[in-house]
């Protein structure tokens, strides 16, 4: 499966126009048209309706593979570049947000140094394919078990640190005097839903164990990467979030009440393709592992 024709592909199927593909692709509307019918041979299926621009049954499937085919081409060229390269003299550093503690930041270099706050999913796949000379993420896990990272590449994963959760609510609710609290006396709270710049509430989900799909509602969502928007609204009362215990704490407005079950952490790691760091990289890999 030749990987241009794919690319062509994905593009035509996420515009739903060749016209439009070929403009973003930089390619006549004809070439699109022969990519497409070159794919379309070469699977011995129909991937594409044509009025209106859809994909088939058979182009859904292959849509499912896409993403991570294409990534993963995309890794496999940057990794090999590094062995050409000369030593970086700058390092670009792509990180959660809940990653970028205040240890993490004093362990920076002082200078040369670019930090990207991405969403959480999508920092390995910076590592990987060269966006980033490192990546600093971050999660929810048992203590000493690694994060579930996604398998775009092959990379290697460092323990950066571990630190206790806390619920942060306002400062009148009825939970705010507690010393502790469990997850399943929270399940029919209300939360905000906060993927990129807290955790996915499915993920809360999961680890209180109940029904799928059901508890953690959601009372308002926040869609970017800054925290402290997080954390004002749990403070104005917009609904609960989960933190790390140092990012919960001295909020105005809030409490931070530490979790007290089911025994979770939140974890950081720090990550980097196989070949081993150089240059700022390898000066911040080696003061950041605890």
């Amino acid at each position: 499966m030749d990987p241009h024709l794919l690319r062509t592909y994905v593009t035509v199927a996420r515009l739903a126009s060749f016209s439009e593909a070929a403009r973003a692709l930089g390619y006549t509307q004809s070439a699109v048209s022969q990519h497409i019918a070159a794919l379309e041979n070469d699977l011995g299926v129909p991937l594409l309706g044509r009025r209106p621009v859809v994909p088939t049954p058979a182009g859904e499937r292959l849509l499912e593979h896409a993403g991570s085919l294409l990534l993963r081409i995309e890794a496999a060229r940057a990794d090999l570049t590094r062995f050409t390269e000369a030593p970086r003299k700058e390092l670009t550093l792509a990180a959660s947000p809940l990653a970028l503690r205040p240890r993490t930041l004093a362990a920076l270099p002082a200078t040369g140094v670019t930090v990207r706050v991405l969403p959480r999913d999508t920092v390995p796949a910076a590592v990987a394919t060269g966006e980033a000379d490192l990546g600093l993420v971050d999660g929810l896990a048992a203590p000493s078990d690694p994060l579930r990272l996604p398998d775009v590449a092959p990379l290697t994963a460092v323990r950066v640190s571990e630190e206790p959760l806390a619920v942060l609510l306002p400062d009148g609710h009825p939970l705010a005097r507690r010393d502790g609290l469990r997850l399943a006396d929270l399940a029919d709270a209300r939360w905000l839903d906060a993927p990129d710049s807290g955790f996915p509430l499915d993920r809360l989900r999961a680890a209180h164990g109940g029904p799928a799909g059901q508890g953690f509602r959601t009372a308002l969502r926040h869609e970017g990467t800054d925290v402290r928007t997080l954390t004002g609204l749990a403070a104005a009362g917009h609904g609960l979030t989960l933190l790390p215990a140092s990012a919960a704490h001295g909020i105005p407005g809030a409490v931070a009440v530490p979790l007290t079950s089911p025994r979770l952490v939140h974890r950081t790691e720090l990550l980097h393709t196989r070949t081993e760091p150089d240059g700022p990289a390898a000066e911040l890999a080696r003061r950041l592992p605890a």
